[in-house]
């Protein structure tokens, strides 16, 4: 097992609530896809053009999410085989804290750039 799977791993045996949550939601690709599941999309292909990430990443970060119970994996067709990803109430309950993070972005770190206009 690598050394980036063994700290997240120990993050989720520790004392402190918010570090067992970052054990699960703590690096920027995995949080991004989680905005994205609010915001409405659900498909890999989605989730690689929004965010630029590469597939083994965004397979990697989506395997954990399922297995955290923060989405779940729903077949769409079957040949070849492609599957949705749908915010479980555990990925829903994360809405105030996301909404917190944009709302202090929003004060406290200035627009570098024009937002995306999808």
């Amino acid at each position: 097992m690598s050394r980036a799977a063994n700290k997240w791993d120990d993050l989720s045996e520790d004392w402190c609530p918010v570090a067992r949550a970052l054990s699960v939601i703590g690096d920027r690709w995995t949080m991004l896809i989680v905005r994205d599941c609010f915001l409405g999309k659900s498909r890999f292909e989605q989730f690689q053009s929004s965010l630029g990430i590469t597939r083994h990443l965004l397979a990697s970060r989506l395997k954990r999410l399922v297995e955290n119970g923060v989405l779940e994996k729903n077949p769409y067709t079957l040949k070849p085989p492609r599957y949705d990803y749908r915010l479980t109430a555990k990925g829903r309950d994360f809405a105030p804290a996301l909404v917190g993070l944009k709302d202090w972005g929003k004060a406290h770190m200035p627009v570098r750039r024009a937002a995306p206009a999808n």
